[in-house]
Order: structure tokens, then C-alpha cells, then sequence
């Protein structure tokens, strides 16, 4: 095919000169000029970039990440051009998460202006209120730990002392209960078979008894074969690893590339994408179940309540949840574990509980409960629980 002029091939691509004109000045294709007239020659290889440029722009790719995307598909790297999509697939579902609170809020204020007798503002405003709070909870999320610097060493360090849990970490005088007010009856075991070797008590470790509150995801889970699961927050793929050799259909979200790409080398029979929490990038009712560990205390109270409704939104309806993660029974248990740690100056687990949110587990399963779930949960050690939840209908 002849080469095409600047007419021409805006005429075949359905965009205008104009358009090709910009991305000419911002470096994005770079057509030759006829050495007659100085004229702009489009040669096959320069319409199918415009093209593609024109198909990135469609779906609301930035120009910066546009022109990353097409450095990726210069050499060939067809992996990471799929994250490029993938990240702006994740934008989009949040811009449809959020129209969706907007379009259920504004349905909420039309029902209010419905009911007889004079209408009460103060609840149009505290609805609006309520919406902003979440849309701001929403924004406000970003990966403050920066999981991509630890994708290499992750799997190494969370089995690091998974046999020596700190005398600190365990029932401290100020909580004496212990096993008795666990919520679920499976607690005691747990606690009487942990090992408990000393380490410094100074020390915070997220990760005690990991492979053994994974084991009880899994487990409690129990998929049928073929069923479609998701783990939110994947990591490295070794949770959705357990349900993967129980024969379920696994996908992987998380928002650390590195993390993820671990996790195909790993598990390459699995599906993993760029996502989060709050705008899990799948349609309704997508997932047979919905697994997390180590991840939902990296949420804010509000943030983890948008959380568990965007995991409702893409569960069946007969769909279950497991998380696994550090949590305090209540609000005594945590008071109790606080005051514990600042008689022991014991600043590590000071700024663990400053920097992360660990939900209130009596919360988490009364919120699950009000919304048609009945739940069950295990203690494993002093913090960290799993709990289950399935629907009641």
C-alpha cells in the first residue's frame, strides 16, 4: 500500500488531522516527511499505531501511560502491556463503583421525598454526608508499604518465625479471658497447640501461625471442584495456592505488580489482574466464594466497610467469605492490648497498631450478620483470627 497523507489517513482511521497533528507533538508516532515538499507520509506501520493510539484513548488511557504502553509493545512485551490495560481497567470499574453509590444515593433521597408528610432535609444531608465520607474513603486508598520493593523477599519472610511467636504477642496479664471468650469453640485448640518459643518481645510479626490460618481458609472454604474463587490481596499467590490444589478456578487481585507477577511464575495456571478492595474489577456475581489474608487491616474502618460491600457485589448468592488477618476481638481487647504495650514500652507494636487498622472482629461478624450471613471464626493467636461467613438464604 501507498504511503497516505495526513487527509488520508485521518479519513481511514475515522479521527481527525488535528488529532494526529497532537499526537505527532507529543512524540507518539513519528511519521516520515517527503523529502519533495516536506509533507507527513503515513505508511502502514504508522496507521496501525495511530490506531492503537486511537483504541487506548477509547477506553481513557492517559497519554503518559499511553505512550509506556506502546514502549511495551515495541519490544514485544506483551505482559506488561496487559497490566497497562489491567491498571486502566481497574480506573474505570472505580469511576462504575463510584456512579453506582451516586446513582443508590440519589434513589435513597427520591424514596425519602416519597414518604408522607413534610420532608425532614437533615436526612437528605446526613445522606449526602454519608456518600461524600465514602467516595472520599474510596479516593483516599494508596499502598503506603509499597509491596513491589518486597515481591522478592515476601514468601521468605512470612514463614521467617512461623514456628516463634513472642511472649508479648500472646494473652498478656491485662486480657486474661484467653481462650474462654474466643467467639468460636475451635479457638482453645488452636491457642493449646501453637508453639510458643520466645523472641524479643519488642518485636512485631505479622505473619505468626501463617501457614496454619491459611490451612484453615482453605479448609473452611472447601471448594467443589470447579467452583470460581477470589483472593483479594494475593501477594504471592500462597492462599489461592491451597485452593488451587483443591481443584477450585482461582483469580488473584492485588495492587503490586511485582507481587503478582511472583504469583504467575508461581501459579501460572492462574488468573491474576492489578486491583484492590474497593473496586474489584469484575461484573456482579462473578465468584461461587472470597478469600483474603494479611490484607484487610491495610483498610481504614470506612474503607473496610465499602470493602466487605464490594465483596457482596461480586459474590452469588449463595457465595461465602473467609478472611484471615489480625483483628481484636472488641473494643476491650483492643484498650487491653494497648495498655499491655505501652507498660512493656513496646513501641513496635505501638506503631503496628497506628499504622494499620485491624478490625474489630465483633464488628465485622455483627456487620456480616445484619446483612444475611451467619458466622464462625477461630483464634490463632493473640490477634490473629479467620472467620467465616455464609449467606443464610
Amino acid at each position: 500500500m501507498r504511503p497516505l497523507n495526513i487527509k488520508e489517513a485521518a479519513g481511514r482511521l475515522g479521527i481527525s488531522p488535528r488529532a494526529i497533528r497532537f499526537y505527532e507533538e507529543k512524540g507518539l508516532i513519528l511519521p516520515a516527511k517527503q523529502a519533495s515538499n516536506g509533507y507527513r507520509s503515513y505508511t502502514e506501520n504508522d496507521i496501525w499505531r495511530l490506531q492503537t493510539i486511537a483504541a487506548l484513548r477509547e477506553i481513557g488511557m492517559s497519554l503518559q501511560d499511553i505512550t509506556q504502553a506502546l514502549g511495551e509493545i515495541d519490544q514485544g512485551n506483551q505482559q506488561r502491556l496487559e497490566e497497562y490495560l489491567e491498571l486502566q481497567q481497574a480506573v474505570m470499574y472505580a469511576q462504575w463503583v463510584e456512579l453506582k453509590r451516586m446513582l443508590d444515593t440519589t434513589q435513597r433521597m427520591i424514596d425519602l421525598n416519597r414518604q408522607d408528610g413534610p420532608l425532614d432535609v437533615s436526612h437528605l444531608h446526613e445522606l449526602a454526608d454519608s456518600s461524600r465520607r465514602l467516595r472520599e474513603a474510596r479516593q483516599n486508598w494508596h499502598d503506603r508499604w509499597n509491596y513491589d520493593t518486597q515481591a522478592a523477599i515476601h514468601d521468605e519472610r512470612v514463614h521467617a518465625k512461623s514456628d516463634c511467636i513472642p511472649e508479648s504477642s500472646l494473652s498478656p496479664p491485662s486480657f486474661p479471658e484467653e481462650a474462654g471468650s474466643m467467639p468460636y469453640n475451635e479457638s482453645r485448640d488452636a491457642l493449646e497447640h501453637q508453639d510458643t518459643k520466645k523472641a524479643p518481645s519488642s518485636s512485631f510479626y505479622l505473619y505468626h501461625n501463617y501457614d496454619e490460618a491459611l490451612e484453615q481458609t482453605a479448609n473452611w472454604i472447601s471448594p467443589v471442584p470447579g467452583e470460581h474463587g477470589l483472593d483479594i490481596g494475593t501477594g504471592t499467590g500462597n492462599l489461592a495456592g491451597k485452593l488451587l490444589e483443591r481443584q477450585a478456578i482461582m483469580t488473584g487481585i492485588d495492587q503490586s505488580r511485582e507481587m503478582l507477577r511472583t504469583c504467575r511464575t508461581k501459579y501460572p495456571g492462574m488468573h491474576v489482574k492489578l486491583g484492590n478492595f474497593l473496586a474489584l474489577p469484575f461484573a456482579d456475581q462473578t465468584f461461587d466464594f472470597l478469600v483474603s489474608s494479611f490484607a484487610f487491616h491495610h483498610l481504614s474502618p470506612d474503607q473496610q466497610q465499602l470493602a466487605l460491600q464490594e465483596m457482596q457485589r461480586v459474590l452469588t448468592p449463595r457465595g461465602r467469605i473467609c478472611l484471615t488477618d489480625l483483628m481484636f476481638a472488641d473494643v476491650l481487647h483492643r484498650e487491653a492490648y494497648i495498655r499491655q504495650a505501652e507498660a512493656d514500652e513496646n513501641g513496635d507494636q505501638l506503631l503496628a497498631i497506628r499504622e494499620r487498622h485491624f478490625p474489630l472482629l465483633d464488628e465485622l461478624t455483627g456487620w456480616l450478620e445484619s446483612h444475611g450471613y451467619v458466622t464462625k471464626t477461630v483464634r490463632h493467636n493473640e490477634l490473629l483470627h479467620t472467620m467465616l461467613a455464609v449467606p443464610l438464604r
